[in-house]
């Protein structure tokens, strides 16, 4: 997964289907910095190019567009030659620029490449008397484009889409070790997945449209963000947001059946930490915040965890990363250390929409650790070897809630194949693993490997468990005597999952187990027992149209073996064909077909239910209950689903 992971823009210039849909707005909104007339007071002192145009009838040519294009093909100014045939332009920095004159039918004409060094006085003078006659003609004077914020951010989009993306003037060092193995766009990120670190020995690079109206992505520190919305489909047909039935279930982030949604709102704050240099010290932080039906996948308990804990909103907000770095270029190849809450070290997918490869999610990421507060370190050995370890109260948890244990995380990541392959070992929570709010001792491996430069594939499988886990006959139990409820009271003998209250209306904080047939008598139940799952899946993707689209093939199977995790023992088969398309960097479209089979212990179903009702039906339905409507389900399902990413 890549867990608050970077992006590596390549952008190209090519056109491609999503530019079609653009021309009418880049006509009005011209990709430059900036247009002024020759000689304007207003333009920036620096280094000084300037020059003069003499028409091929010998006379000096006034109203001339003269353009300042720089060495990475973004066009710094757009010159207008006074009535004298002179222009002049202060550049900003130094470095090679194209200079080229622009006759009046918008087409250019002759050129010149000039270097240009700090603070220089550079000239450059185009003699078009041994030219035809129709080279250069008068152009009408253009007036300076409006520089207001939101003009500056319609330009950077327009910039974008067209393929010439704002760069960033912020210094970069060269990239160490081997190079990226992967695209991106179209996939998150142009690195193998590694949580809890920023990838050691890759600098930042990254520039966003909002930034770029700010101040042109000169500054280290950025705020940056996205607004996703989803929409689906199914055969599922129960979801009732108001009353928390997610029927879709265990399928996530799609997770409420036939639903428009607004699946993330976010909005970061950071500053990347230079890790591609050796030579001192850096640091860095990142603020997530996150608002959307998406924030049930990361509340963590204890923080604003009523809104999913108590009114199991459709809704939320949720502060998802709050953390430093830390970053020392000579221990090893360097060495980064992170402190506050960040997403888990190890998995293929993410939780923050465009580090993911399609718009849902495969039931073995949805059911496994999302969050950790605490510290963990991240050591380069060499462009081979990096290893992990770290300390938190647990997964999913904030160190002053009653669930938090010291917990352990080690994990390893070995590459090879210049970059091509890479294993990712992880003992993510290492504790006594006894039962609390997702206290999950859990185990992955992953391979990552690049077939060609436009097929890869990831496999990832995990084993996951709880010690002591309470039998959910007890909390399901109807039609007993012990209480005017109709319930066993909670104790040693008959425990209770997580609550907030008692029943009727106390909500179930986190599953207990069914330990036993829930058919059989109470004499026959355990109070407690061992919970374990297992999972693996596959995705393989193939980058087409020049990098900007990538088909997705997610394959995969699970065996929540107890029903811990989604409530229904089960082993659940799952397949996702789907796309993603890119406009530029900014823009993305990913529409996607999936179809789920439950196969459920007890004769019961597993989907199109509330998750967890078909067993407590089965269980009241054996001692002489009604059953219940929304714990009667399918076994299987068909989603058509889509979600639409917009950067800024």
């Amino acid at each position: 997964m890549t867990r608050g992971g970077k992006r590596t823009i390549l952008t190209t210039k090519e056109t491609h289907p999503f530019r079609l849909c653009i021309p009418v707005l880049l006509a009005f909104l011209v990709p430059t910095t900036k247009i002024y007339a020759a000689g304007n007071p207003t333009a920036p002192a620096a280094s000084h190019l300037h020059g003069t145009v003499v028409r091929a009838d010998g006379a000096l040519a006034a109203g001339v567009h003269v353009s300042v294009i720089s060495q990475d093909g973004s066009t710094v100014a757009v010159l207008i030659t006074d009535k004298s045939g002179g222009f002049d332009e202060a550049i900003l920095a130094a470095g090679k620029y194209e200079v080229t004159l622009i006759d009046g039918d918008g087409e250019t004409k002759p050129s010149q490449t000039v270097n240009v060094a700090a603070g220089a006085d550079v000239v450059v003078n185009f003699d078009l008397r041994s030219a035809p006659q129709s080279v250069v003609a008068p152009a009408t004077v253009v007036a300076p484009l409006d520089m207001s914020f939101m003009h500056r951010l319609g330009r950077a989009y327009a910039a974008d889409w067209a393929g010439n993306g704002p760069g960033t003037s912020v210094p970069q060092a060269p990239r160490r070790g081997t190079p990226p193995p992967l695209f991106s766009p179209p996939y998150p990120a142009s690195d193998w997945p590694i949580g809890g670190t920023p990838t050691i020995g890759v600098p930042d690079g990254q520039t966003y449209p909002l930034m770029q109206a700010i101040d042109e992505n000169k500054r280290i520190a950025k705020i940056y963000g996205w607004v996703e919305i989803g929409a689906n489909g199914s055969t599922n047909n129960k979801t009732n947001a108001a009353k928390g039935i997610a029927s879709n279930a265990p399928s996530a982030y799609d997770v409420y059946a036939n639903t428009i949604q607004l699946d993330q709102g976010a909005l970061y704050f950071e500053k990347y930490p230079n890790t591609a240099q050796k030579e001192h010290f850096d640091w860095g932080y990142r603020v997530t915040l996150l608002y959307g039906t998406d924030y049930r996948f990361t509340t963590a308990k204890g923080m604003l965890s009523q809104q999913l804990l108590l009114k199991d909103s459709q809704y939320g907000f949720d502060p998802v990363m709050l953390y430093y770095d830390f970053y020392f270029p000579k221990v090893a190849q360097g060495m980064n250390i992170r402190v506050g809450r960040y997403v888990s070290l190890p998995d293929i997918e993410a939780q923050l929409a465009p580090n993911n490869y399609s718009y849902s999610h495969s039931i073995l990421y949805t059911y496994d650790c999302y969050t950790q507060t605490g510290l963990v370190g991240t050591v380069k050995v060499n462009d081979h070897l990096t290893v992990q370890a770290g300390i938190s109260p647990g997964c999913d948890v904030m160190p002053w809630t009653t669930d938090a244990k010291v917990t352990g995380t080690f994990c390893a990541t070995y590459t090879w194949s210049n970059g091509g392959d890479a294993l990712n070992s992880c003992a993510n929570s290492v504790n006594d693993s006894k039962y609390a709010y997702n206290n999950l001792a859990a185990y992955y491996e992953t391979w990552y490997h690049r077939i060609n430069s436009t097929w890869h594939t990831d496999t990832e499988g995990w084993y996951q468990y709880m010690k002591d886990v309470p039998n959910m006959y007890w909390y399901n139990a109807v039609n007993q005597t012990n209480t005017s409820t109709g319930q066993y009271l909670p104790s040693a003998k008959t425990p209770w999952p997580e609550v907030t209250f008692q029943r009727p209306g106390g909500v179930n904080l986190n599953f207990g187990a069914v330990c036993e047939d829930p058919r059989l008598a109470a004499s026959k139940q355990s109070a407690t027992c061992y919970a374990p799952e297992w999972a693996i899946t596959n995705y393989v993707e193939h980058n087409f149209w020049k990098n900007t689209a990538s088909l997705n093939i997610r394959s995969e199977f699970v065996d929540d073996i107890k029903g811990q995790r989604t409530g229904t023992p089960a082993k659940y088969e799952e397949h996702m064909v789907g796309f993603d398309f890119w406009a530029g960097s900014t823009i993305t479209f990913r529409p996607e077909l999936s179809y789920t089979h439950a196969f459920a212990k007890y004769g019961v179903t597993a989907l199109n239910i509330s998750p967890g009702a078909s067993i407590s039906n089965l269980e009241g339905v054996s001692q002489g209950a009604a059953p219940n409507p929304i714990g009667l389900g399918k076994t299987q399902a068909l989603t058509l689903s889509a979600d639409l990413i917009w950067h800024f």
